[in-house]
């Protein structure tokens, strides 16, 4: 049985970064404004493993929001201190942190090693030169693929974090920067889709009418190919979409852009509406006034089905079924069982997510 995975979030809002991206106000998204001291990650890291289980989990200490090797080294070293004791003594088992590419050189890479540092997350945003220019990013993509290989050089686990709806970006450049982070061969990669964020140069633009966020629909057809692509090759999607807090919502500090509290969720249906759409189609079949009845592992359910069971309503107008059931089963998650009639097939997840995005 694998352990449950938790982790400790230590955010330190632009400590350490020297631009302003044009998309970006820390102290909104993250609802800090202190700065983080020795102090604060001590209780911080106390506060938690107060709530956590007592066994069977694996515990990470995460330092997330600002750059954080941007930071002097000696106040690097304070705070990653902290955590070194904790992993010491076996209480906590990872240390990760997030970063920018051009903060990556190798006096960073030994300190980092000295405190046992694991995960190093780079906060990419685009391969595309002209999506970084208009974004503020203050770094080009050549620093990405140097920062990149040094870190793996060191053996640490690398860490992509993209984002699609920049200003200047478009489905093909999103397609084209996920397919460069698959030869980067990371351990993990995270996918968020730009909000409009009061008090940001974003908003200005968004006003101006200089801006066009996403829609909703857009962001999650855009992230769905990109979460196939990730999958496919074998690289963990750990995150798609802002993580909601009681300032990123609507009506809060987030003024546009596609925004949805289950983001993920809404994405791994749309993996699914896809999938059987793709298979459905190869067939010329007449659907019309036929039961269906899906036999799927039970994890998936909620996803193959999908909110408000959007995804049965979708394949009911479009293929004109009489009724449709899902059940659960006890087979490989990536398998999907249909009954169309008296007719039986099963779906290979992995075969036609490949025949997919090899047209990506």
């Amino acid at each position: 049985m694998s352990k449950s995975h938790y982790v400790i979030p230590i955010f330190v809002p632009h400590f350490g970064c020297p631009h302003d991206c044009v998309f970006c106000n820390q102290r909104r998204i993250t609802g800090l404004s202190t700065d983080v001291t020795q102090n604060y990650v001590k209780s911080t890291i106390e506060e938690y493993l107060s709530s956590f289980p007592k066994r069977d989990i694996i515990v990470e200490v995460a330092f997330y929001g600002g750059s954080f090797t941007g930071i002097p080294m000696e106040i690097q070293e304070e705070l990653l201190s902290i955590p070194f004791e904790y992993k010491n003594k076996g209480i906590i088992n990872g240390i990760r942190l997030s970063t920018r590419p051009d903060y990556i050189n190798e006096d960073i890479l030994d300190l980092l090693k000295k405190y046992k540092v694991d995960t190093i997350e780079l906060g990419v945003q685009s391969l595309c030169d002209d999506v970084l220019y208009n974004s503020g990013r203050g770094h080009n993509s050549n620093q990405v693929y140097v920062a990149s290989k040094l870190i793996k050089e060191y053996n640490f686990n690398l860490g992509l974090q993209m984002m699609i709806g920049l200003l200047g970006d478009t489905r093909e450049k999103s397609i084209y920067t996920a397919k460069e982070f698959v030869k980067l061969k990371p351990y993990c990669v995270r996918i968020y889709p730009t909000l409009v964020i009061k008090d940001t140069y974003l908003e200005k633009l968004y006003y101006r009418k200089l801006y066009k966020p996403l829609s909703l629909g857009e962001a999650i057809d855009i992230s769905t190919d990109l979460v196939m692509l990730f999958e496919y090759n074998d690289i963990n999607v750990i995150r798609v979409g802002l993580q909601p807090t009681e300032n990123i919502n609507f009506g809060k500090d987030v003024i546009a852009g596609p925004f949805h509290p289950s983001f993920r969720q809404l994405v791994e249906s749309n993996k699914y509406r896809i999938i059987l759409r793709d298979f459905l189609d190869m067939s010329e079949w007449d659907y019309a006034g036929k039961d269906l009845t899906i036999s799927i592992n039970q994890k998936n359910i909620s996803n193959l089905v999908g909110q408000k069971s959007s995804n049965i309503e979708y394949l009911k107008d479009r293929y004109k079924f009489g009724n449709i059931k899902v059940y659960s089963k006890d087979i490989p998650k990536d398998i999907i069982q249909l009954s169309i009639g008296d007719s039986f097939f099963e779906i290979n997840m992995k075969c036609l997510i490949e025949k997919y995005v090899k047209q990506l």
